[in-house]
């Protein structure tokens, strides 16, 4: 893979998503104007940053995000999510030219010159320099309640780009407090950090900037009263919800409790039901389990260019780079955990490749699929529905789920049980009535019932990108035997190992003057050796 890396701090994504903010910056003969003319401007003209505020929604999937002329896993987060959860042990796929996500799977991703890191890291710093540059342009302490609004966009992404950041680049919060992280720029030290570089904060640092932008995001649309037009944007249920994921990493259970439980119940979400689980989906964001995605459409780059997309790498029933062999799979030893009434069993075909999800022409279309040089496999996924439920369309203008309120209840659940309160109920109810009526928790202890929300979120979430982070909050590590993993991809990787974390890729250790190879680079870290399953 060859890759161009983006630095923070000495090139800036200048894209078409973003207002060019240069004819604010100075009046005729050089005279620079203040950040108080320039709120009185936007104040005057709202629609310019609202057009500003849109373009960090859309930095979330963007076509050729690090490169003009792209690879084909450059899409923005989506390629992200795709890229964890392909390193865990759930979600399996087929070591071949087509899967662009291989040396995910095989762990080939570690080296800091490798350009794999580089492409989380430029994804992301290219959204938080998105958010600076709303952020700088209004007073922190506006009484306006739309630049209110906008302001609190661009806080509570920046928190959610640093939160992912902190939990890529380094291991989770409790424990490693004073580990180095990531460089904190903001609207405040921008020029500062691009004349003079920037140091690694410690994880810390990092979680304290966190807080104080989610924190400050939450009091600003508190007060702006202003509704999100869609689910695009960020509004109190959203940003309470990234503020519970927060404290759940950090083990602050009766706030991260509390947080899950303001949006169950104020945010007016429902689960998906057992009915709508019985069909392929998970593709719109209107859907009422969404609380916050990527909204997508026909006319986006990602979706012209036809394969160069979330469902064209995740997708089994539309056209793409799975239906050519990458097909994506659930881990074997999951699968059969997955109790047969549970109605998420059927987001994957069987031995036999089948499921009773499928309607007749879905079913004839994966066993269509049952020869060539990489057919179709057991427990391939029909978790994801095809753009209109259109089989093999070549139209992946799919919606990408980024928060849904079935999260929450998890959430409250876990904090509930490790708070000291019963969990396990809360847990229960959830499971009974929208995933599998003859479920019953047995675990008592609040480290049990830890345990059994964790396998609950592993089948819930399956391929939505967040069973990485599981994995690195709960120091659980990999352990691929049994599961189906090519030769090549079955190893065990212990939690407390470096190779959990990614290195700062090598263009920014060039390009920042704070920082060094000899400082922020493992030279003993190697790819793992496959193991006999």
């Amino acid at each position: 893979m060859n890759k161009i890396i983006n630095t923070i701090l000495l090139t800036a994504f200048t894209g078409s998503v973003l207002v060019s903010c240069s004819d604010l910056d100075t009046e005729p003969m050089g005279n620079t104007i203040t950040a108080e003319q320039k709120e009185r401007v936007y104040t005057q003209n709202p629609d310019m940053v609202a057009a500003s505020v849109t373009g960090i929604t859309n930095m979330f999937s963007v076509y050729g995000n690090l490169t003009s002329n792209p690879d084909h896993d450059d899409f923005g987060y989506p390629a992200t999510m795709i890229a964890m959860d392909s390193r865990g042990q759930d979600m399996v796929s087929a070591a071949i030219g087509y899967n662009w996500f291989r040396a995910y799977l095989e762990w080939r991703d570690l080296s800091y010159n490798a350009g794999y890191s580089s492409m989380h890291w430029g994804t992301i710093y290219n959204q938080i320099y998105a958010a600076n540059q709303v952020a700088i342009l209004i007073d922190p302490e506006t009484t306006d309640a739309q630049l209110k609004y906008f302001l609190a966009q661009a806080l509570a992404i920046r928190a959610y780009d640093y939160f992912v950041l902190a939990q890529l680049y380094q291991f989770t919060y409790k424990g490693h407090e004073q580990l180095p992280c990531v460089p904190i720029i903001t609207e405040a030290n921008a020029d500062d950090a691009a004349a003079n570089g920037c140091d690694l904060s410690t994880v810390e640092e990092v979680y304290t900037q966190i807080n104080t932008d989610i924190n400050k995001a939450i009091d600003l649309l508190t007060q702006s009263g202003i509704k999100r037009s869609d689910k695009r944007y960020v509004d109190l249920s959203v940003a309470y919800a990234i503020r519970a994921r927060i404290n759940l990493v950090m083990n602050n259970w009766s706030e991260a409790a509390s947080d899950a439980k303001y949006v169950i119940d104020n945010g007016g979400y429902t689960p998906y039901s057992l009915a709508d689980m019985r069909r392929p989906s998970f593709i719109n964001i209107q859907d009422n389990s969404w609380i916050w995605g990527i909204l997508i459409s026909e006319e986006d780059r990602v979706v012209t260019s036809g394969i160069v997309n979330f469902p064209s790498h995740m997708g089994t029933l539309c056209y793409g780079y799975a239906s050519v062999g990458a097909w994506k799979w659930c881990s074997k030893k999951l699968y059969e955990a997955i109790p047969a009434t549970d109605v998420r069993k059927g987001w994957f075909i069987d031995e036999n490749l089948k499921s009773s999800n499928l309607n007749e022409e879905e079913q004839n279309y994966i066993l269509s699929n049952n020869s060539g040089n990489n057919p179709i496999k057991p427990y391939t996924q029909v978790k994801f529905a095809p753009y209109g439920g259109e089989v093999y369309t070549s139209t992946n203008a799919c919606d990408i789920p980024l928060i849904r309120i079935e999260e929450m209840y998890y959430i409250l659940a876990e904090a509930q049980a490790m708070g000291g309160n019963p969990g396990a109920s809360t847990l229960q109810s959830f499971v009974q009535t929208y995933r599998d009526p003859s479920y019953t928790c047995t675990a008592t202890s609040a480290t049990d019932i830890q345990e059994e929300i964790w396998m609950q979120r592993r089948i819930e979430f399956w391929g939505e990108g967040i069973s990485w982070f599981d994995l690195k909050r709960l120091g659980k590590g990999i352990n691929r035997h049994g599961c189906g993993y090519p030769e090549s991809a079955i190893f065990t990787i212990e939690g407390n190992d470096k190779r959990m974390n990614f290195q700062i890729p090598q263009g920014e250790i060039e390009g920042n003057a704070k920082l060094s190879v000899e400082k922020n680079v493992d030279s003993d870290i190697a790819n793992p050796t496959p193991e006999v399953d």
